[in-house]
């Protein structure tokens, strides 16, 4: 039974892979359009492969260090193996690819939708789903596989080649090295989304603040020499930036779920990996079931509401989740378990997995109220635009403060909640729970920014106006999407760090982080300042980068003649260079400011204090990062989503005061500069605080054995014969049974 299982995880990725095939085969036979629009697609796909490769040389050199790294990391304690950097070698390569995935697939879609857009809202809708769900079941797919595979194989290799018991140091060094996939995972995530996220924001405000303030040109204009840059953006940015994001979170997640779980001792039918291998086999159903959920993505006609498709599509599939995890527990998992001798039964890990969907729905619910148009925080913004620029600014920034106080009380609502149920598995079970349906999330998420691009080629080829208008209601609808996309990823970031912080524990051997000793204080401190100086790095990158993109554009129209009158192409690749350039050039800084700082701490302080070990300030860095993290993410991610839609509200016209403001008003003005101060926020800085918390988590998980405070010697010779009894009730009568196993010390 155990053999027959372990196999179906690797087979459900294979599944989703199969059907991502599929779908993807279908978006490439729609019609593409004319040949013009064909002509501009086909400058977005080239910019975004562009960039994409240059972004993979920069990464192969750090992917080189890193291998050498790890190679000495596992030669060095008996908990690890080189094999680690095998490990993470495969995590970065299919991270990289299931971003390659999504942008791929995006940069086929985008074209498509614009076409299918010319006929029906619906049938663009279900273009430009479609092509997002290609992206979902492409990272989903590939988590579930790669993770499960190597799973088995360590397992096999580090476990049952040497009889070994399932809750021991040789099962402790199978998840160490499996750690090294959410490694590589993890941090080709954080390059590309700060890398992305750079790339489309350097573009989306050089074009804003030229094209639109100062020329008075649409924001896609195709007279506007960064348009290009600005769509490509969104592919490098929101989509393969995202599916790389997601493909970490997903995949940590479940690491850190397998770690706690190596601590049950289980007597189930699967050889005692049952508390391990749930949170795999969740994941594998959680992509059967977003397969179910989007057929369930569908509107009528033209005024069918597409938001209220997507939320079905997304309520569907994490129902048919949540009904599935109570067979799934009630078969794996034994009737009671224990957990650093905190006892609780299945039916407690159930109501956990329940806890974290709930989560995720409330946390999405509640970023898309404070994102969405005709909601009073977006409305509040829109009536302080009337006064002017500052306070549209200061009506942003409220609206970002206000709305981190819901989803902070929901998060410690489901972290006491879950931990109540079970314990620290009842935590990271909550957040797997929560992942489970990251296939359908992504798609979701994925289907904005192909909308965007699809408005965009609308927009350049001058197509009639009710083509942009189905367009226009596709990418406002992804706008609130996507910052609840992000609402989502960071809340289970947050519960996923906190089941890696819970592992790092548990493996570098301390027994509690005491902030009254001085050095453990600094380092919490230190911890919350790393989100500061990190977000302060990827928005001034952006300004920089902008200031190059607003002199490129300002050039071309002063020195191409003709250009405002459609006489002249502008320059797009020169564009496209500044953004790829600045991009790569300063991804790296913060970056290395997330790798490098826990080994600082973790090395650095090794043996200086003689009361405080170092492990034990490098919990008190985590603490503080994993905080200070998840709020800027929320705070910066909800404000500019609410500038986005604030602005994008006077397209179709605002009242204010009783009078009714358009584009181009001062009102819509001031909206505009909102939004330029809020796009690094939602598309820069803000989602990659949840990569941010995690890889450091990640890092220090992996440098824990270095600096544990319990000895591993002489933990992996010695068999011994443990008798176990069980007592049950059969009816009225009582059995005893006893079982013998063989276990080696740990």
């Amino acid at each position: 039974m155990e053999q027959a299982l372990i196999y179906v995880v690797p087979a459900l990725g294979l599944v989703g892979l199969i059907v991502m095939a599929i779908k993807s085969a279908w978006v490439t036979k729609q019609e593409t359009g004319d040949k013009n629009m064909m002509e501009l697609a086909g400058y977005i796909a080239d910019g975004a492969m562009a960039f994409l490769k240059a972004e993979w040389k920069v990464l192969s050199y750090f992917a080189v260090i890193a291998v050498i790294l790890l190679v000495w990391s596992g030669m060095s304690v008996e908990t690890s193996s080189p094999v680690i950097a095998i490990s993470f070698l495969i995590g970065a390569v299919l991270s990289a690819f299931a971003g390659y995935i999504g942008m791929n697939i995006a940069t086929k879609a985008n074209v498509r939708t614009t076409q299918a857009a010319r006929t029906s809202l619906k049938h663009a809708l279900k273009v430009s789903f479609t092509g997002g769900s290609v992206m979902g079941l492409g990272v989903a797919g590939l988590a579930v596989l790669g993770l499960g595979s190597l799973f088995i194989f360590f397992y096999h290799l580090y476990v049952q080649s040497v009889g070994a018991g399932v809750n021991g140091v040789e099962m402790e060094k199978a998840l160490e090295v499996l750690a090294g996939f959410s490694l590589g995972a993890e941090s080709i995530a954080l390059f590309a989304r700060v890398g992305g996220g750079i790339y489309t924001k350097a573009a989306d405000v050089g074009a804003d603040l030229v094209g639109k303030v100062e020329a008075g040109i649409p924001e896609d204009d195709v007279r506007n020499p960064a348009t290009i840059a600005d769509n490509v953006g969104d592919n490098v940015g929101d989509v393969a930036g995202m599916g790389a994001d997601l493909f970490g979170s997903y995949v940590a997640t479940i690491l850190a779920t397998m770690v706690l779980g190596r601590e049950i001792e289980s007597l189930d039918n699967f050889g005692g990996i049952a508390p391990i291998l749930l949170p795999m086999v969740l994941a594998g159903l959680g992509i059967i079931f977003s397969i179910m959920g989007m057929f369930f993505v569908t509107i009528k006609d033209d005024k069918g509401d597409v938001q209220h498709a997507l939320n079905m599509g997304n309520w569907s599939s994490i129902v048919f989740t949540g009904i599935a995890s109570f067979f799934v527990v009630k078969y794996m998992m034994p009737e009671t378990l224990s957990i650093r001798g905190y006892d609780f039964t299945n039916m407690d890990v159930f109501y956990a997995i329940i806890l974290g969907l709930v989560v995720g729905t409330l946390m999405s619910i509640i970023t898309e109220y404070y994102t969405a148009m005709g909601k009073r925080p977006v409305q509040s913004i829109i009536k302080q635009s009337a006064t002017g620029h500052a306070t549209n600014i200061i009506a942003g920034l409220a609206v970002g403060m206000e709305s981190t106080v819901l989803p902070i009380l929901v998060l410690a609502g489901g972290i006491m909640g879950s931990y109540a149920f079970a314990g620290l598995y009842g935590v990271a079970i909550a957040a797997a729970g929560m992942m489970a349906t990251t296939a359908m999330q992504l798609a979701i998420d994925a289907f904005g920014p192909i909308a965007d691009n699809a408005g965009g080629i609308a927009e350049m080829s001058q197509l009639p106006k009710e083509v942009r208008d189905r367009t226009d209601i596709l990418d406002a609808v992804g706008n609130t999407t996507a910052a609840s996309g992000k609402g989502f990823a960071i809340a289970s970031a947050a519960l996923t760090s906190l089941a890696l912080f819970a592992a790092f524990v548990g493996v570098a051997g301390i027994d509690a982080i005491d902030i009254f000793k001085a050095p453990v204080l600094a380092a919490l401190f230190v911890g919350g300042m790393i989100p500061y100086i990190f977000s302060s790095l990827a928005i001034a990158a952006v300004g920089r980068a902008a200031m190059d993109m607003v002199n490129e554009v300002r050039r071309q129209f002063r020195e191409i003649p003709g250009i405002m009158e459609y006489k002249a192409k502008p320059e797009y690749d020169k564009c496209v260079e500044i953004s790829t350039k600045a991009s790569l050039r300063e991804m790296l800084l913060p970056g290395a400011i997330a790798l490098i700082t826990p080994l600082l701490i973790g090395f650095g302080f090794q043996g200086v204090f003689e009361q405080v070990s170092s492990a034990e300030m490098l919990g008190g860095l985590l603490a503080g990062v994993t905080v200070s993290g998840v709020l800027m993410g929320m705070f910066q991610s909800n404000a500019g989503g609410a500038w986005d839609n604030a602005k994008k509200s006077f397209e179709k016209g605002v009242e204010i005061d009783g009078e009714m403001y358009y584009k181009k008003s001062e009102p819509h003005k001031a909206s505009v500069t909102g939004d330029t101060v809020g796009d690094p926020f939602k598309d820069t800085s803000g989602p990659s605080m949840n990569i941010l918390i995690k890889l450091m988590s990640i890092v220090a998980l992996i440098i824990a054995p270095h600096i544990s405070q319990r000895p591993h010697t002489g933990a992996m010779s010695e068999k011994v014969e443990i008798k176990k009894e069980i007592k049950y009730e059969d009816g009225k009568k009582v059995v005893t049974e006893t079982i013998t196993e063989i276990k080696k010390v740990n």
